[in-house]
């Protein structure tokens, strides 16, 4: 999610945020993690279900659409970045997440990330619909540790869920249990209903509460529309991107009454935790703040739901 309003040298605040976060990451060990993997071959610790990379490496990595080094935003955060922010505060693993505004349907970067850190990332690719043999691509990209597909709003908010290609898309995804990725603002949310009304089997997340709250106001409307869902057995709730809802200020309390409605709806068990770094670590946003929200500052929360949000419905979705 690129949300964040523009402000005056954005690049060199965001620059200097990352080296911020990056320093105070490697003092910040938190002790004992949420979850033990000791008798399991993948890396302890928690799991961060949305985190964005890219790399200033162009000539490997080329960008798409004429984009150049000069529009990354922050200038940079690498697979290397990424673990190092996030291993000294428990987490273990993490859903990359396609950015299509740098790579359009380039999932390489993210796949190389995965290859060359068994076990710790899991990816949520991007791949065009109206591409001939659309089931085939997706069966064989699951060996690339593709286990999900961004579906963004912004191009054609009336028809992003169309065609026959969406159809194979949905349809490949149930018999795979490969889940579709969807970032949508909240007036999308019924045609996500329908859609999961056709398509009753297929696993779906709903990226960053559906963005309920994006321009400052959580309606009752737009949450109800979101809880509405519920009612589809396989879909999920990100619990994510505090930095762009509500107040948009940590500690984020005032989003609790959407967590707690949200989680009362779904159950912890389909709701999971995510940073949406690197946006989120631009200040007065933190990765810690993000993290902390769901460890120390939801008092309504159990152990059991906790274990829930931090890693198992992650896992659970992404990594099984």
């Amino acid at each position: 999610m690129n949300v964040v309003k523009s402000k005056p040298n954005r690049s060199l605040t965001r620059r200097a945020a990352i080296k911020t976060a990056l320093a105070g990451a490697a003092v910040a060990a938190i002790g004992p993690t949420a979850l033990s993997a000791k008798d399991r071959n993948v890396p302890a610790g928690y799991v961060d279900c949305h985190s964005h990379i890219w790399t200033r490496d162009v000539k490997k990595y080329p960008l798409a659409e004429g984009k150049t080094v000069a529009d990354l935003d922050p200038p940079s955060f690498t697979t290397e970045e990424l673990l190092a922010l996030a291993r000294p505060l428990g987490v273990g693993r993490v859903v990359l997440i396609a950015h299509t505004q740098y790579y359009v349907y380039d999932n390489t970067y993210m796949v190389d990330a995965a290859k060359a850190h068994p076990g710790v990332f899991s990816v949520v690719g991007a791949l065009d619909h109206e591409l001939p043999r659309v089931a085939e691509r997706m069966r064989k990209n699951l060996g690339d540790h593709i286990r999900s597909y961004r579906i963004a709003s912004w191009r054609d908010p009336k028809g992003w869920l169309q065609g026959e290609g969406m159809t194979q898309m949905w349809t490949t995804a149930a018999e795979e249990g490969i889940s579709m990725g969807l970032l949508l603002n909240p007036e999308n949310l019924p045609q996500v209903d329908r859609m999961c009304e056709k398509f009753p089997d297929t696993p779906v997340v709903i990226d960053h509460f559906g963005r309920v709250g994006v321009d400052g106001e959580i309606r009752k409307k737009d949450l109800d529309n979101l809880c509405r869902l519920a009612r589809h057995k396989h879909v999920h709730v990100k619990v994510s991107a505090y930095y762009a809802l509500g107040k948009k200020q940590p500690p984020y309390l005032d989003l609790a009454p959407m967590i707690r409605r949200v989680l009362d709806a779904y159950g912890a068990n389909r709701c999971m935790w995510g940073s949406d770094a690197p946006y989120q670590i631009v200040p007065p946003h933190t990765y810690q703040a993000s993290l902390d929200l769901v460890t120390k500052q939801l008092d309504f929360l159990s152990d059991e739901d906790r274990s829930w949000l931090l890693g198992k419905t992650a896992e659970k979705v992404y990594f099984a």
